[in-house]
């Protein structure tokens, strides 16, 4: 991609964008950074860039002059892909990519990458542990916090990168092509931003849409339709189960990590693990294959799992006190997300939920509360919406708060020794905090000023 001298648009003034620009400039782009947002303070947009950085700054509504002034536009995962803008521009035959199709492009090395509704972030970060542990040059970008534009101009022929991906960033790819990816599962979420089930799966598929025979897809074979949808794919294909023995693959057998490829070799036991929960080996599987599918040693596989303690936000315990242990869930940005949290608690737990409503359902999450839940306390957008299914589904120890603190503090005075105080909202945390790691790091530090 030749964007020297080129007129680029980067649509989105978050970490994405800010990232986005700075990586054209450096290339001999003449940069323009919009944002619908006219609230937003210039200046501190322009803080938040490199010194000397000449990139234009313009908020609010889109200047009709722009337009034909156009070479590219990178489009951020936060913007909407069907704005009624960003139709024209295409209309215009303006070229629009997202942020990672931008650094695939100017960037060396090669792409391991994981999407999926949930574990994501945990998987992400264990992959790039492994890599790490291998790999003189590998870097973890993506949804997990660093742009991937951020660290192009380190990467190397000999590079390794392992990007987490959300549908919003696969929504914008073009010839973006991992040597390994992965999908772990598929429930619904964002449909306020995919509007239906098919059109959220298909941008979860698009990690895939490029790989060739020479490339490896791993899948969760338990999921109906990444079991389908590996049967289409020329790449090759590795499942992982949690269910039952594989042909081909990796899967779990009585406590027994057993990864087939195509001799049969003992991984680990997961007692040798730290992390806990079904839901956290299908993500050490899910890494494990895509490190053993790139070729990486089994002994350091082995070596690197058995040494990873987790992610933050993620089940994460955050103290104990007056005898009440407190979790930290606030990556349970969704129902499905959120009902790992509650199997994963081992006492009478109160549990703060409740945000911004991405058009979800909560019955299933609800009926997983399975007499763990002592007491539901709801805050946010959502709450009215929770406690009227949650009533429905005949549990009934509800409590509205009207603030994230009162809820955290309600909770820390009705929990005795002995039980629990989990945060995991099953809802994203917009409205109320920038993101979901703000809404987790308020909750420790309330817990902390106990």
């Amino acid at each position: 991609m030749d964007i020297a001298g080129k007129n680029v648009l980067v649509f989105g003034s978050g970490i994405s964008g800010i990232g986005a620009a700075g990586l054209l400039e450096e290339r001999g782009a003449s940069v323009t950074l919009y944002d619908g947002n006219d609230k937003l303070d210039v200046e501190e947009i322009r803080g938040k860039m490199k010194d000397g950085a000449k990139t234009d700054i313009v908020l609010g509504e889109f200047p009709e002059e722009l337009l034909g002034k156009l070479d590219l536009v990178i489009i951020s995962p936060g913007v909407p892909t069907d704005l009624p803008i960003v139709n024209r521009m295409r209309e215009s035959d303006i070229p629009v990519v997202g942020e990672i199709e931008l650094a695939y492009e100017l960037g060396k090395g090669e792409v391991l990458a994981i999407t999926g509704t949930n574990g994501k972030t945990t998987t992400t970060a264990l992959l790039g542990e492994i890599m790490k542990a291998v790999y003189d040059s590998a870097f973890v970008v993506g949804n997990i916090g660093i742009p991937y534009t951020n660290v192009v101009d380190e990467t190397r022929d000999d590079s390794v990168i392992v990007a987490e991906m959300s549908s919003f960033q696969l929504e914008s790819i073009v010839d973006f092509r991992p040597r390994v990816s992965a999908v772990l599962n598929i429930t619904p979420d964002h449909l306020n931003r995919h509007h239906t089930m098919e059109a959220y799966i298909q941008a979860k598929k698009n990690v895939a849409i490029n790989q060739t025979a020479e490339d490896t897809c791993v899948l969760n074979y338990e999921d109906e339709v990444l079991r389908e949808f590996g049967e289409t794919l020329q790449t090759k294909v590795l499942y992982f189960s949690s269910k039952r023995k594989l042909d081909k693959g990796i899967y779990l057998d009585d406590g027994n990590i057993i990864y087939r490829n195509p001799d049969e070799c003992l991984v680990c036991n997961v007692k040798e693990l730290k992390l806990l929960g079904v839901h956290n080996y299908e993500n050490v599987m899910a890494a494990v294959a895509m490190a053993a599918a790139y070729g990486v040693p089994m002994d350091s596989i082995r070596k690197t799992i058995k040494e990873f303690a987790g992610v933050e936000h993620r089940i994460e315990f955050v103290a104990e006190k007056n005898g009440v242990a407190y979790y930290n869930d606030s990556k349970g940005t969704n129902p499905d997300a959120a009902i790992r949290g509650i199997q994963a608690m081992n006492r009478p737990t109160y549990l703060i939920g409740g945000g911004y409503d991405k058009q979800s359902e909560y019955k299933e999450w609800i009926e997983s509360f399975d007499g763990k839940v002592k007491k539901l306390l709801l805050i946010g957008q959502t709450r009215e919406k929770i406690a009227k299914e949650a009533e429905e589904c005949g549990f009934t120890d509800i409590m509205l708060l009207d603030t994230f603190e009162d809820a955290v503090l309600t909770a820390a005075k009705l929990a005795e020794p002995g039980e629990a105080v989990l945060l995991s909202p099953a809802c994203a945390s917009w409205g109320m905090f920038k993101n979901y790691e703000e809404r987790g790091d308020k909750f420790k530090e309330i817990v902390n000023s106990l």
